[in-house]
């Protein structure tokens, strides 16, 4: 088969091509406020490009740090069980979407069997790309990894909640409120305090967490950013029983502190045959 010859300008390229040019701009924009403020000052006065090259630096610095900040939240793992779809750049045969298998390993055309699982998905990109290389199938292969679907990093969501069930983590819902909010929320029925047990390293521990007392008292220190094999467990809450000569006989929720009186006043109150005491 014939080498493809692949475009020079691939995703990782296009990143560093959008990041001069953003470069390029700030320092025409910091020359520029330097010469509005020159001229200001008084006509002839030349526009001082140091003091421009120092503020666009600065704002670059700004604008990479932001940009490194956001590169590092997609830097997850694939795993065995996730969904990618793979392109490369004018090679639109070679466009695959696939399911990483149980060895970790996703079949691709032209080249075969890949081991992708503990990569991330740039490292997955290079891995593919040397392999048709090697192969001299494309000469300069621009390979796009995108996860369609997580299902190596995943939660399990038990007990008071509307869809108990197994939710994947991601780059942007990994918190435990984030994946109670996937889980429909704490049902009516649910306690306000959650179980939540944690495995790192091997050994698992148990943490109680109040999720409205967290946001009554605007502390989200433990609003935890669970990992893969983690469990949630949303316990009943407890309740208390009204029978008798009540308006309303029957089971109630118990919330903190509450009194006799405001348990009688959940059932209706007294009916009138009660007799009151003097």
């Amino acid at each position: 088969m014939s080498s493809v010859q692949g475009s020079p300008i691939g995703p990782h390229r296009k990143i560093i091509h959008k990041r001069r040019a953003a470069i390029l701009a700030l320092y025409v924009f910091a020359t520029g406020v330097i010469r509005r403020r020159n001229s200001e000052l008084g006509a002839g006065v030349a526009p001082n490009t140091a003091s421009a090259r120092r503020l666009a630096a600065l704002l670059c610095l700004a604008a990479m740090a932001v940009s490194v900040a956001a590169h590092g939240q997609s830097r997850e793992t694939l795993g065995e069980g996730d969904s990618v779809r793979i392109a490369v750049f004018q090679n639109p045969d070679l466009t695959t979407e696939t399911r990483i298998s149980e060895r970790g390993t996703i079949t691709f055309p032209l080249v075969g069997e890949i081991s992708l699982a503990g990569l991330t998905p740039a490292g997955a990109e290079a891995r593919i790309a040397e392999h048709l290389i090697k192969g001299k199938f494309v000469l300069k292969p621009q390979v796009s990894l995108n996860v369609v679907r997580v299902r190596s990093r995943q939660v399990s969501v038990l007990g008071q909640v509307a869809h108990p069930g197994r939710y994947p983590l991601d780059d942007t819902s990994s918190s435990l409120t984030d994946i109670l909010a996937l889980a429909g929320g704490v049902s009516p029925t649910g306690d306000d305090s959650v179980t939540v047990m944690i495995k790192r390293n091997g050994k698992t521990s148990k943490q109680e967490i109040n999720v409205p007392t967290m946001y009554r008292t605007g502390d989200l220190s433990r609003n935890l950013e669970l990992q893969n094999g983690d469990t949630i467990f949303v316990q009943r809450a407890p309740v208390f029983y009204i029978y008798g000569e009540v308006q309303r006989a029957g089971v109630y929720r118990l919330e903190p502190l509450m009194t006799v009186m405001q348990a009688l006043s959940v059932g209706g109150g007294v009916t009138p045959r009660v007799r009151t005491v003097a």
